[in-house]
């Protein structure tokens, strides 16, 4: 591969890792509009990754993609690999294409073209445009040999990180933690520590300001983590074709006629 194709997946890497850092922040910038826009972040501005302790709790693939992005900054390469793998498990598509960038630059590892075209295979599950993108590139550059080889990976891979596996298991975990803060036996707050960081606020969408008011107290409540969760979960399941479209939240008890789901328009 040539020095400015290599260059190139390289920026991408560091675009996808900087899109975290800009959800904090600038949620409606794009990936490919920030890669044009704004530099790649430096290892500093990596590890200063504020990751939500207690998001694990419904969104593991987003906790655990903050906490390899913060290790990859910190210079910890072997926990920011079992870090970026767990939140791959947990159908992260940023993370499983950086995954696959750093095996096509031989980053922290030899180069392996077969298995960072498989890590792209499972980036692009849903033709997301900006993980499409550089799947469709690389494979076209890659030798027939190679792509036998990617195949093979790939079929093992899926095991773990397709989304017919990972998405399913990511929504039943991020649908039973919301059930758990609304559900009859909820608290009425909830305590995760970053989460009463204002500039957390800046991903949460058009939440109005009693919403972002309540969300800078000591302890939240529940109804509130619960509609700052749920903003996180349209971007975690992006075009992701099972996941059904995140809604309002109804979080009115269950009488004790009917069983409760969390929420509304949800199995």
């Amino acid at each position: 591969m040539s020095t400015s194709r290599r260059n190139a997946f390289s920026g991408r890497a560091n675009t996808a890792l900087l899109s975290l850092l800009l959800g904090l922040g600038a949620p409606n910038l794009k990936a490919q509009d920030a890669q044009e826009s704004t530099p790649p972040p430096s290892n500093d501005q990596l590890a200063s990754a504020k990751c939500i302790s207690g998001m694990e709790k419904f969104l593991p693939g987003e906790y655990f993609y903050c906490l390899a992005t913060q290790s990859y900054g910190e210079n910890k390469h072997r926990y920011a690999d079992k870090f970026f793998k767990e939140a791959a498990s947990w159908a992260s598509k940023p993370a499983q294409y950086v995954l696959g960038v750093m095996a096509l630059n031989g980053d922290q590892q030899p180069v392996n073209r077969p298995l960072a075209l498989a890590w792209f295979a499972l980036a692009s599950e849903r033709h997301t445009a900006r993980f499409q993108a550089p799947y469709d590139e690389l494979k076209a550059q890659l030798s027939p040999a190679e792509l036998a080889k990617a195949d093979d990976y790939l079929a093992s891979m899926k095991k773990t990180y397709g989304d017919a596996v990972a998405a399913p298991r990511a929504e039943e975990r991020y649908r039973d933690g919301t059930r758990r803060l609304i559900g009859a036996a909820a608290s009425g707050t909830y305590c995760m520590e970053g989460l009463r960081d204002p500039s957390k606020l800046a991903g949460s969408g058009s939440m109005d300001a009693d919403t972002v008011s309540a969300m800078t107290s000591s302890c939240v409540p529940s109804p509130v983590v619960v509609k700052y969760v749920d903003s996180k979960a349209g971007e975690v399941f992006e075009d992701w074709s099972g996941h059904v479209t995140v809604g309002a939240i109804d979080t009115t008890p269950p009488s004790a006629n009917e069983p409760g789901t969390a929420a509304s328009g949800r199995p």
